[in-house]
């Protein structure tokens, strides 16, 4: 009977295990893949290859760092409680009548606690990653005023980032399935034109006009979510899900079937540094995950096997991404990829069925709909929380109207101004994203290190402890950050001085 009970056991942590594999798979191949191809010819595919897997350990090193620090902050919030709770038992202790009370309460306790912690005699580890930390509460846990402050600036900033991408990539999108399908060419996007924004869209409308307006209906549609409370349900994720699966398989297999039929354009250069900058920025975007790891790793039941998962998610997405890169640069000419990937897919020479083409070109527009709310409601709680005084609250009006409003118009401004989404997934992922990718993991696993040894002492050992658990690792890290700013930087720098 109890081997049975075990093998069952077994089989529900290994179900477990895979649905925490897909739900982590998912939250880190978004969007910032489809501007990767792109990235890719431009760099070279030696370059980019090696680049790839780099950026890939590394951000598995810090993610590492971020669950270990999720496991102290653990630790230590137990530790609080367990201090306040002796704390109230030697008031109780002192009045005989209270002791009553004590026993009902000890009740409660135990009844409101997990069953398996119960059974388990002795004290559960301390280590257990049971209550949900967000980053923002790590930081103010280990990290002084200034610490945190910066934790804050460097969040906002690549939120705004990110909403600059999605409000640039939707009507971007739009404008290329809707501008090529009317006009002479029915057929979108023909071999070997290139569009320029001032071409004529429909009769007197400019490109540029119609990516405007596609801009203005997307505000005005998605916008007012920011000033309301949203959630993503299930099934809307489950459908966004299915969909990106649905359209990364298909454009897979039709670049592979061209390459197949020797119909392949595309002789990618070996390496070429121009495109290094924004092939870095590209592939740090593409690999964030670690401001989103606390909601996605506390549920996760068994915690046995967390650094494998992990490892094997990174394993799976590094493959995922080289297949779709790599197909991608040898089926289409280096010039002719588009910024959005999906957008090659509006020829007619490569896709016959018009419905795959109308669903490849409008695919990103549906899931980057759906999450565009929910990234600018993040951004504004972030904003009331780094202004938050204790104790405080906020008049209504700058609650409701000042927060989602400087949530809201920097990104639209900044969609308005440009649409070079390659440059700004590549700035974003290069700024804001190795502050959060780097700099701000290997800070909190330092501190977090530190303050475990003050609290606990030296003997205890974290059990969520990150494999590069040496000094060495935290420093490498903030150094390649460091170098990464400086490089991206001067090539900032020069490119303009050379226009």
């Amino acid at each position: 009977g109890l081997e049975s009970i075990t093998e069952e056991e077994e089989l529900r942590s290994d179900r477990k295990f895979t649905v925490g594999l897909v739900y982590m798979f998912n939250l880190i191949v978004g969007t910032g893949a489809l501007t990767m191809p792109k990235a890719f010819a431009t760099a070279g595919w030696l370059v980019s290859l090696v680049l790839l897997v780099f950026l890939g350990f590394m951000s598995f090193v810090t993610t590492t760092f971020v669950i270990e620090a999720m496991a102290a902050a653990n630790a230590q919030l137990r530790w609080k409680r367990m201090e306040n709770l002796k704390e109230e038992e030697d008031d109780d202790s002192s009045t005989a009548s209270d002791s009553d009370v004590l026993i009902r309460d000890n009740y409660e306790r135990a009844e409101k606690r997990p069953i398996l912690s119960v059974q388990r005699r002795g004290s559960p580890n301390p280590f257990e990653i049971t209550d949900r930390v967000e980053m923002g509460q790590m930081a103010s846990m280990f990290f002084n005023k200034v610490g945190v402050n910066l934790f804050y600036f460097c969040i906002i900033v690549y939120l705004y980032g990110d909403l600059a991408i999605y409000a640039a990539a939707v009507p971007f999108s739009l404008m290329q399935v809707t501008c090529s399908a009317t006009g002479n060419d029915s057929c979108g996007v023909e071999a070997d034109t290139k569009y320029n924004d001032t071409d004529r869209c429909w009769g007197p409308l400019r490109r540029v006009d119609a990516y405007r307006i596609y801009l203005a209906i997307f505000t005005l549609l998605l916008g007012p979510f920011t000033f309301f409370d949203v959630q993503k349900t299930k099934y809307l994720q489950i459908l966004t899900s299915l969909m990106r699966w649905i359209a990364f398989a298909v454009m897979i297999v039709l670049a592979l079937v061209r390459i197949g039929h020797r119909q392949g354009e595309g002789h990618p250069p070996l390496a070429d540094f121009s495109g290094v900058r924004n092939l870095f920025g590209v592939c740090v975007y593409s690999f964030m995950c670690q401001h989103s790891l606390p909601s996605l790793i506390t549920p996760v039941s068994s915690k046995r096997h967390l650094t494998r998962l992990v490892f094997l998610d990174y394993v799976l997405i590094l493959a995922f991404y080289g297949l779709l890169s790599f197909t991608a640069i040898f089926c289409f000419r280096g010039d002719s990829l588009m910024d959005m990937y999906t957008l090659n897919f509006a020829r007619c020479d490569i896709v016959g069925l018009a419905a795959v083409r109308f669903f490849l070109g409008l695919f990103p527009v549906f899931t980057i709909s759906t999450n565009f709310p929910i990234i600018a409601v993040t951004l504004r709680n972030n904003w009331k929380t780094l202004f938050h005084r204790e104790g405080g609250t906020y008049p209504w009006v700058v609650d409701r109207v000042v927060f989602p409003t400087i949530t809201l118009v920097p990104p639209v401004l900044v969609a308005f101004c440009t649409h070079d989404l390659e440059s700004l997934v590549g700035i974003t992922g290069a700024y804001a994203g190795t502050g959060i990718q780097y700099v701000i993991p290997a800070f909190l696993v330092y501190h977090c290190r530190r303050d475990t040894q003050l609290a606990f002492g030296c003997g205890v050992s974290n059990k969520h402890r990150s494999p590069f658990r040496h000094t060495f690792w935290v420093g490498f890290v903030l150094l390649w950050a460091f170098s990464c700013f400086i490089f991206v930087t001067a090539n900032i720098v020069l490119s303009e001085t050379k226009l």
